[in-house]
Parts: C-alpha cells; structure tokens; sequence
C-alpha cells in the first residue's frame, strides 16, 4: 500500500497503532518502544504465548485470531514481514484506508534518533553476533538499545531499551526488510542463497546485500564484512564507502585472530586489529564460526570507540543467545541441547562445532522449515543430516507457506540411512525416549517448535 506519509509522521503521543503479528520477536519490542514513546498500542496475534502475556501484563491489549474488528479505531497499521494483504486486518485497514506500514518502516524510524545505528546482518550468525555487540556494549557502559531476534539470558527477553546513543539491531534479509534501515555500521557476516521463496536466486541476493550497504552515510558511515566469505566480497565489489574486513585466515585484513587454542573446544585468541593487539578473548561458546562472530562483533566495537578491555569482559560472560547449542537439560544420561540451525550451512557448522565433544552419540532431532527450503536445498540438507550417528525428521514447519510443492519431511529420509520420520512432535519425543542413552547427544535442531521435543523429554524426568 502506498502512502503519502512516512511513517514518522504517525509517531505522535496519543496516537493509536495496531500492530498485526505483535507476538513475535521483533514486533514485541516494537510495541514496547512505540508506547513508551507514547502511542497508544494494540495488537493481535495467532496464538497465546508468553510474548503475549508478557505484553498484557505490560498493559498492552492483544487479540487472538486475526479479525478485521481487531483494528478498532486505530490511527495507522505495522505488520510483521510474513503477514500478506490478503490477511483479514490487512485487508480490513485498507479498505478503511488505513495506512499499513512493515515491521521494518518501524524500526527504520526509530533508528533514525540514534548517533550510532549498528545493523548486523547476514544468512547466518545474527543472533549470536548482535547477542555479542550487546554484551560488549553493556559491558563498555553505553546503554544501547537492543533488538535481537532471539532471548539473551542477559536481557532475559530479546531487547532492551536504553538512553544511550546506540542501537543494536539484528537486521535480516527476508523480503528486502533491511532496506528501510538507517545503519550507521553495517556488518555483513556471509551471503548464502536463503529466502529462495522471495529471492530468485544467489545474485539476487547479493544484490540486496549490496544495496543495505549503500544505505550506509558515504563520508561518516562503516561497512564491516567478513573478507573469508567470497560471495559477501563480490557483493561489495567496487563499493564506494568505507569497508573494514575481519578474517580468520588472512592476516592483511582489518581485524583477524591469531594464537588460536581451544579449552574443551571453547576458543581462547588474540585479537588484532591494524597491526595493534586490540583484545584477548576467552569464548564460552563452540566453534570456529564462534571466533568469526566475536571478530565481527569486535570490529563493530573498534568502530564505534569502544575500548578493548570491554570486549573482552562482554565476549567473556556471553555463553550464548537463546536456542543457539544451548543445553536444556539431560534425559537417562544423554545431554540435550537445541539449536535454531534451519539451513544447510548452519546445519554444517553446527556438526563441526560438536565433532570433538566426545560423545559416544550423536542424535539430531530435525525439523525443516518451510516447504520452499526444503525443495530448494534438498540434496543438501541429506549430505548434512547424514553425518548425524541417528537423524530423527520431525515433519516440515510451515511458518507463512501453503504445501505446494507436495514435500515431506519422509522424503529426506528416504535418502538418509537410518533416518526415522516422525510425523508429529509427539511422537518425536517418544522416539527419543526410547533411543536415549547415557552419552549421547540429543539435539533438537530448526527454527519451528522442535524444541519442544527435547522439553518433553526433560519434563518427564519430573513427572
């Protein structure tokens, strides 16, 4: 829908916003700093959950369902990038000719008030990235204000809002929602083909990459970008603003490690940056990918002035955001753990960080997100799933698709030995019940409600 008015004009004391979606991770905190700033906020959402709660309790109203009567008397809409005009409140608000603005146009606006807007993008790594310059941030005294799409037991949500004259924000892709964005500092961590619903292929996506770069200020602005992935470098080619590299295996770059040892395989190094020791880190997280984040996050803070000794407290009390290889508890003497790996890449990285941790076991309980995804990635999503010990396929997450393409989760394990299909989340869980056993790794991996598998398996230890 077009409109003859940006967004800010709406950011009015009094004013009332309704926002479609509200419970998930970015609209939240969305709401929450639109009525602090005095607007008038309501919502809806799909289902109940503790966001929805937690926005009541906050005094915000939430309906369930999404209902055309939901909208009331509201002065202007924000929905969530997965809600299309054919939804009900879409449909209803411009029919009334309410504006409807993206989530993104919201948090564009808001950024804009901000000295040092620090946008963390890429296919993979956000999360724990913008988790990273968080801890970091804090740790420096800077009181940013944050938005992670993800929980960061430091915040004990997936935001703060604070006074400082920074703002962190996990900046993503899908739908070219990065583009309404204001970065001050743009962090590129890769660009890998993702999103193939929306994107028509990888040069498509290196495109939209390129372009969130160019939103940065030409003279005052900073690209970062992670000179070890070649398809994140083709996509800056020739880019007329500063760029500052970081990388693990080319010492010429801005920023690298070196004097890497592991603990248990959680990394100790030193970071570097132009020829000058900047850092000693000691992670508490698994993986070389882990060393790539704490090197974008530590260059985001060089940038932006923050002493070394606080990255180095902020990366040492970081163990992790919220459904990243984050263990949730044991099960007849199997640990289990969870992690939001939802692509291929993530899906490899994630089996390279957890090779050398000695279990006997390895036991991935996977659910693939999205129809399109699975059809497009297929044959690597096999290669993957077979270097699990036992691939349990929970079926495929649909989030905002329709099952055109007549996939099924029992199709991939056609294609990996040993592979069980469960077709539902119950019996998920009661498949892992019977398989565990003292050291074994469970772990429940996608970006849908796998997680809840592994949470029924501990539970039973109470019941």
């Amino acid at each position: 829908m077009k409109h003859t008015s940006p967004i800010e004009e709406y950011f009015i004391p009094g004013k009332r916003v309704h926002l479609v979606g509200i419970g998930g991770v970015s609209m939240c905190p969305l709401a929450e700093v639109l009525r602090g700033m005095g607007l008038q906020v309501q919502g809806s959402d799909m289902t109940e959950s503790p966001t929805v709660r937690r926005l009541r309790d906050a005094g915000i109203p939430v309906a369930i369902g999404h209902n055309a009567e939901n909208l009331k008397r509201c002065d202007f809409v924000i929905r969530t990038a997965a809600v299309g005009d054919s939804n009900p409140e879409i449909a209803g608000a411009i029919a009334r000719g309410i504006p409807v603005y993206e989530r993104a146009d919201g948090w564009g606006a808001i950024m804009r008030h901000y000295a040092n807007a620090l946008c963390v993008s890429g296919t993979h790594g956000k999360t724990t990235t913008t988790s990273m310059c968080t801890h970091i941030f804090m740790a420096a005294g800077k009181d940013p204000t944050v938005m992670i799409g993800g929980t960061l037991p430091l915040l004990h949500a997936g935001y703060r809002v604070g006074q400082g004259d920074t703002i962190i924000l996990e900046s993503c892709e899908y739908r070219d929602s990065f583009l309404r964005f204001f970065p001050t500092v743009a962090v590129i961590l890769n660009v890998e083909a993702d999103h193939l619903d929306y994107f028509k292929d990888l040069d498509q996506i290196r495109r939209s990459f390129r372009r969130f770069a160019e939103l940065v200020p030409e003279n005052t602005g900073h690209v970062i970008v992670n000179a070890d992935n070649d398809s994140a470098m083709e996509a800056l080619r020739g880019l007329n603003r500063p760029v500052f590299t970081f990388s693990m295996r080319d010492n010429s770059g801005d920023c690298h490690a070196e004097n890497i040892i592991y603990h248990h395989g959680t990394p100790e190094f030193d970071i570097w940056i132009r020829g000058e020791l900047y850092a000693h880190v000691k992670l508490q997280v698994y993986g070389d990918h882990n060393i790539m984040n704490a090197l974008a996050a530590a260059s985001a803070a060089y940038i932006l002035g923050v002493p070394g000794r606080a990255v180095e407290q902020g990366l040492s009390d970081f163990t992790g955001a919220g459904r990243r290889f984050q263990k949730k508890g044991s099960f007849h003497g199997a640990d289990i753990y969870d992690d939001y790996a939802h692509h291929p890449d993530e899906l490899h990285v994630l089996l390279d960080s957890i090779q050398n941790l000695n279990y006997q076991r390895v036991i991935i309980a996977f659910q693939p997100h999205t129809y399109s995804r699975t059809v497009k990635l297929f044959d690597q999503f096999v290669q993957e799933l077979k270097r699990a010990d036992i691939a349990i396929l929970a079926e495929i997450y649909a989030a905002r698709e329709e099952n055109t393409f007549g996939v099924s989760s029992a199709d991939l394990r056609r294609e990996i030995p040993g592979a069980i299909y469960c077709s539902t989340l119950e019996e998920t869980a009661d498949r892992l019940r019977e398989l565990a056993r003292p050291g074994d790794l469970i772990i429940t991996v996608g970006a849908g409600d796998i997680y809840r598998a592994g949470e029924a398996l501990i539970q039973s230890n109470q019941d």
